[in-house]
Formats: C-alpha cells, structure tokens, sequence
C-alpha cells in the first residue's frame, strides 16, 4: 500500500537524516529542518523559517526545482482529514492574497494532518 500511496501523490514522513544528506546546501545559517514529507519524487520541507517545496521535474530527475516560501508570506491554510473512502489528508496553504492555494498536498495515513497543522500554525500566526 506504500507504494500505491506515492503513486497516487500522496506524502508520507521523511527521515530528517535523509533531508540533511539531501537538501543540507539549501539550509541558511541558524536555520534546521524541523520536518519534510516525502513524495515519490518531490519533498517538501518545514524549516524553522520557511517551507521548502523541491519539485523533480523531467523523466530524469535531473532538472529540480526548489521554491522557497517564507512563513511570514503565507496568509491562511487549510487542513481535510481522511475519511472513511477517501483515504488521505490534505494541506492547501494560500500566499499572501491569492484566491488559489499556491501549494495543495495530499498526505496518507501514516502522517496526522493535526500535527503537520499545529507545526505550521506555530510558525504563521
């Protein structure tokens, strides 16, 4: 089912040891990962200063995108739980006053959305 989770575009938790291996050169002075969720190719990651999305694009991997959005931009976010039929959860987090949510993540099971809500409420309001 794991796997079907990634394919399906859904996050789970990332090691913090394998963000640090990964994206460690992404990381200014004073800043730490708090927590990153993995998709099949793409991550995106809490710092204690901004949120990191890294997008792999291309059949390769080799062209990598890494867009960095400051929590004091972010204006308002959501969460949706699971439910009984629709298996996973879902963060949608809106910059400054776009009426589109700039990121949408679905995330699955093994990740509880409130905790994931309550880190980045932490670091927005």
């Amino acid at each position: 089912m794991g796997l079907f989770n990634k394919l399906m575009g859904n996050a789970g938790a990332a090691k913090p040891e394998d963000l640090e291996a990964k994206y460690g050169d992404l990381l200014i002075e004073d800043e730490h990962f708090d927590i990153g969720f993995q998709l099949l190719r793409d991550v995106f990651i809490f710092t204690n200063k901004r949120l990191i999305l890294v997008d792999v694009q291309g059949i390769t991997g080799r062209k990598v995108e890494y867009l960095s959005l400051p929590y004091k931009s972010i204006s308002r976010f959501s969460i949706e739980s699971a439910g009984t039929f629709d298996l996973d959860a879902e963060l949608k987090i809106w910059i400054s006053s776009a009426s589109e949510p700039a990121v949408s993540k679905q995330f699955n099971k093994s990740v509880n959305i409130y905790e994931v809500q309550q880190m980045l409420a932490s670091y927005v309001l």
